[in-house]
């Protein structure tokens, strides 16, 4: 598999005014966890919109974001500010794209969600065996009152990560992914953010086929089990389909710990080696997005997340065929 092609569909599954907000609430008596949990719960809940930056792969790229929260749903898009112009859309189980000079429309639905901006479990006390949230000072972001949240891994397996949550309505305001060494892998930034009583729900609706439907299927009809998985990381789905105009099967797994995402991809390759088993590859790296792949048997597989090299690495090497078992 093209990792490149691979990472493109991760990504897409798999990128503050100076209006005043209000009252600082620098008195609460909150904790890390009581931030986090109060941010994913306005996440979802307000209606909001404003300009983000992202800083991924060494490039900043500024966007229009806006939210829509209505009745238990939820809208976000993203408007691209620069070449190739476009605009993303997340509704419920369903992500599309619209570039804007070739009217092309790519549309792929899904059995999961995942925000633009942030992804974090609804019950923050499920990360409770994996991470370690601390709120460690406070800050200006845009002109706004922050909380800094520290979300430090308790292994090797993940990443850090600091959020900016603002103090009255409790939205992200900025975003930082770290690796082991404390350098800077990823980044967000708002700087103009604005609450809004109601936003307009777009019609996304495509009159072509989606690109892909990542239908769910069994578990137990993957070809493959993982012998070995990180703490925290849990299978979240499992889908097997032709993919990059191939008709050639590919089976994607997803797991997930609540705040990071691997995928492992499986497709038919011939043997190379007298043994069937292809020497490993070293690990590769597209900014937060590590890869790594070999080959058992006629089979050749990509594990790549927003992970430590070590984790997909280890991943791949305790990948066993199901038939392959005693």
């Amino acid at each position: 598999m093209n990792p490149y092609k691979a990472i493109l569909s991760l990504l897409l599954f798999s990128t503050f005014s100076s209006l005043a907000l209000g009252e600082n609430q620098t008195d609460l008596p909150i904790t890390g966890k009581q931030t986090l949990q109060n941010m994913v719960n306005a996440m979802q809940t307000l209606n909001y919109q404003g300009t983000v930056t992202f800083l991924r792969n060494g490039k900043l790229e500024p966007m229009k974001y806006f939210h829509a929260a209505h009745d238990g749903l939820e809208q976000e898009r993203l408007l691209s500010l620069n070449s190739p112009l476009r605009e993303i859309i997340r509704d419920t189980g369903k992500v599309s794209c619209l570039y804007k000079e070739t009217k092309q429309k790519i549309e792929e639905k899904r059995p999961f969600d995942r925000s633009f901006l942030i992804d974090l479990p609804k019950d923050i006390n499920n990360l409770d065996s994996t991470y370690t949230a601390k709120l460690v000072g406070e800050e200006d972001i845009a002109m706004l009152p922050s909380f800094i949240i520290n979300i430090e891994p308790n292994d090797k397996f993940r990443y850090p990560r600091t959020l900016w949550v603002e103090k009255q309505h409790f939205l992200p305001l900025k975003a930082v992914v770290y690796d082991l060494n404390n350098d800077v892998l990823e980044q967000l930034l708002f700087t103009e953010l604005t609450i809004k009583d109601s936003l307009p729900f777009v019609d996304s609706k495509s009159s072509t086929p989606p690109l892909g439907n990542l239908s769910a299927q069994s578990l137990t009809e993957a070809k493959f089990l993982l012998s070995q998985v990180p703490l925290g990381f849990k299978e979240l789905f499992f889908t097997s389909k032709p993919m990059h105009n191939s008709s050639q099967p590919v089976d994607h797994l997803l797991l997930s710990d609540g705040i990071a995402w691997i995928s492992v991809y499986m497709e038919s390759k011939p043997t190379t080696s007298h043994n069937g088993l292809l020497e490993p590859k070293t690990v590769q790296a597209i900014g937060a997005i590590n890869f790594y792949s070999r080959a058992v048997e006629n089979y050749e597989f990509t594990v790549m997340g927003d992970v430590p090299p070590e984790t997909v690495k280890l991943i791949a090497e305790n990948i066993q065929l199901r038939d392959s078992q005693h």
